[in-house]
């Protein structure tokens, strides 16, 4: 069945207004297009594959989290025109967002506005790399952002980047003037909400897993028990990427 599309000109809905929607930013899983840089090791399709598997644990992991009640599981998608790519990967009732702008500061900018648009009390962007966040983060996030009072919510990832990003309200100016994909995007977001006095409330720190050193940090976590070096916590299982690594590491395809 395929899941609701919600959009700028989706009706707003009452009933979201007390819920924090917890939105993946997700590239529609085609192999070329998604995880290249796992390539080597991995083949692109490979890379294809692993990127499902991050999904699906994501959203499950959302799913589980939103159970309570308190929060609400998106896709925020791009490209507009791929949404059969998502179908049967993720939990009902999950929405498709589709993602709109030129630059990634402006997709994340607009998908905030949409999200808040369609009656949400508040967002959370979350990037679709880090499939072991543990649901504590996912918790927090949604129960700080329910709180009154304004403020933003970040993730850090041991990279210099974010893995999360939460708002109850538009801060375009956390998205503008940032170096994207470095390691000062953390830092420079923290900067751009202090100048403009915006409580700042910091998650654990995780990671991504965007090449071959981060996907041997996700191996030793998920096969051999060995949390990352900077944490003694233990991450979500992500089942669906555990198996497909134990697939890899038996020499499967």
């Amino acid at each position: 069945m395929p899941y609701e599309l919600l959009s700028p000109n989706s009706n707003p809905d009452d009933l979201r207004q007390k819920k924090c929607a917890l939105a993946i930013m997700a590239k529609a899983p085609r192999a070329g297009k998604v995880k290249t840089r796992l390539s080597p090791p991995l083949t692109l399709e490979q890379s294809a594959a692993l990127n499902i598997c991050f999904l699906r644990d994501t959203a499950q992991n959302i799913a589980e989290v939103s159970a309570a009640g308190q929060a609400a599981g998106l896709v925020c998608y791009t490209p507009v025109g791929e949404e059969a790519a998502f179908e049967g990967l993720l939990p009902n009732p999950f929405q498709l967002v589709p993602q709109r702008g030129d630059g990634f500061g402006e997709r994340l900018m607009a998908a905030v506005e949409d999200i808040l648009g369609v009656g949400y009390g508040s967002a959370c962007l979350i990037d679709s790399d880090s499939p072991t966040v543990p649901a504590e983060a996912f918790r927090q996030a949604a129960v700080e952002l329910a709180k009154p009072g304004d403020r933003v919510v970040l993730g850090p990832s041991n990279d210099g980047g974010y893995y999360l990003i939460g708002l109850k309200h538009s801060h375009p100016e956390l998205f503008a003037d940032i170096h994207w994909s470095t390691s000062s995007v953390f830092a420079e977001t923290v900067a751009a909400a202090q100048a403009r006095n915006l409580e700042i409330v910091t998650l654990l720190l995780w990671y991504d897993v965007d090449d071959a050193a981060t996907l041997d940090v996700l191996c030793a976590e998920l096969l051999d028990g060995i949390p990352p070096k900077f944490t003694a916590i233990h991450g979500y299982t992500a089942e669906h990427t555990r198996s497909f690594l134990q697939t890899l590491r038996r020499g499967g395809s």
